[in-house]
């Protein structure tokens, strides 16, 4: 019995032992589960090198996107390679060369006359050596008298009228097709350009392109089955007068199926669509044949929403004729777009070859189709919005087409699942998840309010240290540190900021699972916060996406790209394929995988955009000194910040578990100030010879007072900034400043320069235009009767007061042509403008009536914030002619050479007179 007590008093020690080692082992096992953590933290902390290489690649491949989608022109062919049916950019030059010889011909011009001249040559030179099937006719057409009033855009609120405009029209058809003539093409450009510039590219290189691909299509159209237009109009810089008179008079107009309209923004690069429709035919029908595409539906989203103010011929075709079609345009380079440096030296080679074997081959395609539609008919099916193109190219060699109607079933299938698969993480997830995820999209507006404030305080700060408030015209690279370095610093910060909060919550949420020991507890708090931020930015491109989809923008599917890849990347490789529950770190091929197709697909556009901003800039204030200086600062700021924190959202959740955050911070900061000290040093001017600033320079002769008429120089500039500099460079006793608001009827200089040195010579008191009233009745309504005289100028503009006049009709009075009748006529800002341009033989005396309203406020004075009455005048009239005087020529002379003029619709010629006729007359 003692020794059975014994062994099992020995047992049960043993036992003990036993235990005691195991637990032992327990404790030996999680010390070494916590070491090994502890070494994965260790590696968690990923290295500043690795971030900092993959900032570099994902930069460096953006602009590789970029080059490679706008700068990649094909070689230019000569004659002998491209043959007699191919398009050489070798023969389209030369014509590009003889028409800018000619110097700026505008409407009225001998230049212009010139032009059509060697254009009507060279057409007849197509038809002498065309196929022998195929029948070439060629016309100039004289168009009359008429008027444009467009019901939207750039128009509005305004009747453009045109008289005596010549145009060139070239048909090409096959000669045993009669039925051929009655269904047309037509392939439409302007001749003539504003009286600032030569014109190189807006638009000698359309007319150039249009005379060698008649050329080449009058060696292949014994096949077609419809007759190809090539319509060289003239009018288009004053109102698309040429091709409304064209649409409204010729005979043939009534035979077009389909427009084609090329345009220039600035001078060379790729000819990219930038408006389709209404009817998709013309843009899959393209996309299908092109050999180098391009076109982006961003470009027509912005076109058509007015951020861009300009308006094309193509305008015309689709309202007024009900067509549908393509417009093309250069936009390279557009701070020269009406400037002195529109010329030939400046036009990218390999421009012309890239739009002309595009437009060769789509123009093959279409005309020797069975099917073209017509007419109306593209408008009515076009109108309900589902066949509608959304369309874009990648990287410059494939375009994709696809229509509305396809794309509402594709977004909102990856809305309801998106929807769908976030409904059930948060379900599963619980309370917490909903939080983690408002915390999430908390982070990305600490982001974007961080990335916006830097940026838009240099964008206000910019005005006040550099010699112009927009530095960077000449230089674009400058945004980058300007504006993208402290977008991308405040991105971090704000990023950053919202990755502690996460942080914090995620780690009282983790704090009630007793399981975790503390390292492991401290280490998934970490994790699933980065993956959070990651997510964060599926769920932001998912709300874009609903919103686009909603309203139907044609951009959403920058918002669809952005949202699939990254989401399937880290679905497969952080999700489905996690071995275990725990958050894992975030892999580096999540981010190379899910970033590039987006960037494959979007880079170039961004920055394309971005450039196109810059540009702008130079004529970005279209009544000078009317918007304030940091304005065009703050927009460009604001559009690179948001779409940083919208691309870069996803790969900043990367930077917070490493030490590049201080990297990131010293090379924003360096950047930054390198950029700022080049701006203020002077080292980059904000201005150069070939990207010059916009200005105008004009001897006014002013009758508006109640003396005799004030003649003085005004000199003033659309892009933003004074005139300090080029003042005292001139030096012909200009005096600065906002005291002297010059109205120009289309619109006001209200900041500028003016002197009285010397301004007597070079015009005529014979040459000042009249407003005579020779009627005025009042019985049972008021109507008045004014003659108009310009005195010679056939180019002019009036503004008739609205708060006064409800109606009126215009009346050419030398050939009692009625050219504006009663009804259908807008407003803007209570003033109703008449532009009127025509060649040396049109009218310069008009019968205007006006209709009073019922209750006349002539007696209220409603001012501006200069405290000028609106409404003292009833008319205003300004009238151009197109002769420098003696002053104007001695300060073109010492105008320094980053100044350019600039031309536009609305803007005056070197010699101005101004007179109204005030209410109570």
């Amino acid at each position: 019995m003692r020794r059975r007590a014994e062994s099992e008093a020995s047992s049960s020690s043993s036992s003990k032992r036993l235990d005691n080692h195991g637990d032992t082992d327990d404790r030996r096992g999680v010390e070494g589960e916590d070491s090994r953590l502890l070494l994965d933290m260790k590696r968690l902390e990923r290295s500043p090198f690795v971030c900092l290489t993959l900032f570099v690649v994902i930069i460096y491949g953006s602009w590789t996107v970029h080059r490679y989608q706008f700068e990649n022109l094909p070689l230019p062919l000569t004659a002998e390679q491209a043959g007699k049916r191919g398009f050489s950019e070798v023969e389209a030059l030369k014509h590009v060369k003889a028409l800018t010889e000619l110097g700026p011909h505008s409407v009225g011009s001998d230049a212009l006359h010139i032009a059509l001249q060697y254009v009507l040559a060279a057409s007849e030179n197509i038809k002498k050596t065309a196929h022998w099937e195929v029948d070439v006719q060629v016309e100039l057409f004289n168009a009359k008298s008429g008027a444009n009033r467009m019901g939207s855009g750039l128009f509005m609120g305004r009747t453009v009228i045109y008289s005596d405009l010549n145009h060139i029209i070239l048909r090409i058809s096959p000669k045993y097709t009669s039925e051929a003539e009655e269904s047309a093409i037509l392939v439409s450009s302007h001749i003539d350009t504003v009286f600032s510039t030569e014109g190189a590219g807006d638009c000698s290189s359309c007319v150039a392109t249009m005379l060698e691909l008649a050329r080449g299509v009058s060696q292949w159209a014994h096949g077609f089955k419809h007759s190809v237009i090539f319509l060289f109009n003239t009018g288009e810089e004053e109102g698309l007068n040429g091709a409304h008179s064209f649409i409204t008079q010729h005979p043939w107009s009534q035979t077009i199926s389909m427009a084609i309209d090329l345009e220039a923004m600035g001078i060379g690069g790729k000819s990219s669509i930038f408006q389709a429709g209404p009817n998709p035919w013309a843009i899959e029908n393209f996309a299908s044949v092109a050999k180098y595409p391009s076109g982006q539906i961003i470009a027509q989203d912005l076109f058509s929403s007015g951020a861009i103010k300009s308006a094309t011929d193509f305008q015309v075709y689709r309202e007024v004729a009900g067509l549908s079609g393509l417009d093309f345009a250069y936009a390279d380079n557009s701070a020269v777009y009406h400037t002195k440096n529109d010329k030939l030296e400046l036009l990218k080679s390999g421009s012309l070859q890239h739009l002309g074997e595009n437009m060769l081959a789509f123009l093959l395609q279409i005309a020797a189709s069975s099917h073209l539609p017509k007419g109306n008919a593209t408008e009515e099916e076009g109108s309900a919005g589902q066949n509608n193109a959304i369309y874009f190219d990648i990287l410059g060699t494939y375009m994709v087409v696809y229509r509305q109607r396809f794309a509402n079933m594709l977004y909102s299938s990856v809305i309801m699942q998106s929807l769908l698969i976030w409904a059930t993480s948060l379900f599963m997830g619980g309370y917490p998840a909903a939080v983690s995820l408002a915390l999430s999209v908390l982070s990305f507006i600490l982001m974007l309010i961080f990335a916006l404030s830097f940026p838009v305080v240099v964008a206000f700060i910019l005005p006040l240290i550099s010699s112009s408030p927009v530095p960077y015209v000449a230089s674009p690279w400058l945004v980058l540190g300007l504006f993208a370095a402290p977008a991308l610093l405040g991105a971090v910060i704000g990023q950053y900021l919202g990755y502690l909060i996460l942080q914090r919550y995620l780690f009282k949420v983790y704090s009630k699972r007793k399981e975790l020991s503390p390292v492991i507890r401290a280490y998934s708090v970490k994790l699933e916060a980065e993956r959070w931020l990651y997510k964060a930015g599926s769920v932001l491109w998912l709300v874009l996406l609903i919103l686009g989809n909603y309203y139907r923008i044609g951009s959403s599917y920058l918002a669809l790209v952005w949202l699939v890849p990254p989401a399937f990347a880290y679905g497969m490789l952080e999700a489905t394929l996690s071995p275990i529950r725990l958050p894992r770190p975030l892999k580096l091929a999540t981010l190379l995988i899910g970033l590039t197709v987006p960037i494959l697909i979007s880079a170039g556009i961004f920055i394309r955009v971005a450039g196109t901003i810059v540009a702008t800039l130079v004529r970005f204030d279209r009544n000078p000194g009317g918007t304030p200086e940091w304005l065009g600062n703050v927009i460009i700021a604001t559009f690179i910040a948001v779409v940083m924190c919208l691309t870069l959202v996803h790969l900043l959740s990367y930077v917070h578990l490493s030490g590049a955050k201080r990297s990131i911070v010293l090379s924003t900061c360096l950047v930054f100030g390198l950029s700022l000290f080049l701006v203020i040093s002077g080292i980059v001017p904000p201005f150069t010879e070939d990207t010059a600033r916009a200005v105008n320079v004009v001897h006014v002769v002013d009758t508006t007072g109640e003396q005799n008429p004030s003649s003085y120089i005004s000199l003033f500039s659309t892009t933003p900034g004074k005139l300090t500099k080029e003042v005292d460079q001139i030096n012909e006793g200009f005096v600065c400043g906002r005291d002297k608001i010059v109205d120009f009827v289309t619109f006001s200089a209200k900041y500028g320069c003016w002197t009285y040195k010397d301004t007597d010579g070079g015009w005529s008191e014979s040459e000042v235009p009249l407003l005579h009233v020779d009627g005025d009745t009042n019985r049972n309504e008021r109507i008045t009767q004014v003659l108009i005289d310009t005195k010679g100028s056939t180019r002019w503009s009036l503004s008739i007061n609205f708060a006064e006049i409800e109606d009126f009709t215009f009346k050419d009075a030398e050939n009692s042509e009625e050219l504006v009748l009663l009804g259908n006529k807008g407003s803007v800002k209570g003033l109703h403008i008449i532009q009127f341009s025509g060649g040396k033989n049109a009218p310069t005396k008009f019968d205007l009536t006006l209709f009073w309203v019922k209750n006349s406020s002539r007696s209220t004075h409603k001012v501006d914030e200069h405290g000028e009455d609106l409404h003292h005048s009833l008319l205003k009239l300004r009238t151009d002619i197109d002769r420098v005087t003696p002053k104007v020529e001695t300060i073109l002379m010492k105008l320094p050479p980053w100044c350019s003029l600039f031309g536009k619709s609305t803007s005056p010629h070197y010699l101005s007179f101004l007179t109204h006729l005030p209410v109570n007359f």
